[in-house]
């Protein structure tokens, strides 16, 4: 018994050395491939970030932080983590955080910590899975900033996604959210935010995409943005796929 005993223990270290070596390589595997959302300000003025989580995932970096102009900031999502991310303009907070955005705030706080931004407010909006991550950029609440979301090192179509035109430049009168001096459009609304009307919203009878159509507002939006979902029932091209990519969101794309 003891000689049998003996041998048992190296035959047993044998075994537990490629499986220990196997559960740190299957660690580090793990961290690497890790997605990652990486958010940029290409903008000339500063940028508040919003970031909501969807039900049940958690908050990432509070819910919300000023990035400054050429500035970039990243973060590591957790697996099959989905949310929706926004640019909050023309801030100002006081050293406790309290304050408020001229476009896209969260209950006065520069931590959104869980809440929405307010309409009208440029989404970007991703929801990773095993196999497949499915991203795009929303105007179904309005317009307020220029965004693009671009994937990187993942495998499938991967194609960008955004509303990289400046959609306040062209906003309807009847859409038009003006700053306080009444000299400028600071965010655009969607017709659902401006009007509240079934037909506008995709709700009551027209709760289904048999009913509910594109209307000359939305038309607006998908013309200056084919990349964006315009209204409830777009063209379901509009939302892209990529496979373990990571993802960079530009807001002001266009700007140099």
């Amino acid at each position: 018994m003891k000689k049998r005993n003996q041998t048992s223990v190296p035959t047993m270290a044998v075994m537990i050395q490629p499986l220990l070596a196997l559960m740190l390589f299957t660690t580090l595997f793990s961290h690497i491939s890790a997605t990652t959302i990486t958010l940029f300000n290409k903008c000339t003025h500063p940028v508040w970030p919003g970031i909501q989580p969807g039900a049940g995932k958690p908050i990432l970096a509070r819910g919300g932080f000023k990035l400054l102009p050429n500035k970039a900031y990243s973060l590591n999502l957790p697996p099959l983590w989905s949310g929706r991310l926004w640019g909050r303009h023309g801030c100002s907070f006081n050293a406790n955080g309290h304050g408020r955005c001229a476009t896209g705030d969260c209950g006065g706080s520069l931590f959104c910590n869980g809440i929405g931004g307010t309409p009208p407010a440029t989404l970007a909006e991703i929801t990773l899975g095993n196999d497949q991550d499915f991203y795009d950029v929303s105007l179904v609440d309005g317009y307020n900033l220029a965004m693009s979301i671009t994937p990187s090192k993942g495998s499938g179509k991967c194609s960008s996604a955004g509303c990289v035109s400046d959609l306040n430049l062209m906003c309807p009168i009847g859409l038009q959210v003006r700053s306080r001096d009444n000299r400028r459009v600071m965010a655009c609304k969607s017709a659902c935010f401006a009007f509240n009307s079934p037909r506008y919203c995709c709700t009551g009878s027209f709760g289904n995409p048999q009913s509910c159509k594109p209307t000359a507002y939305s038309k607006i939006f998908k013309t200056a943005c084919p990349k964006a979902y315009s209204y409830a029932f777009d063209d379901p091209t509009s939302i892209a796929t990529c496979t373990r990519g990571n993802y960079l969101i530009t807001f002001c794309p266009n700007h140099r």
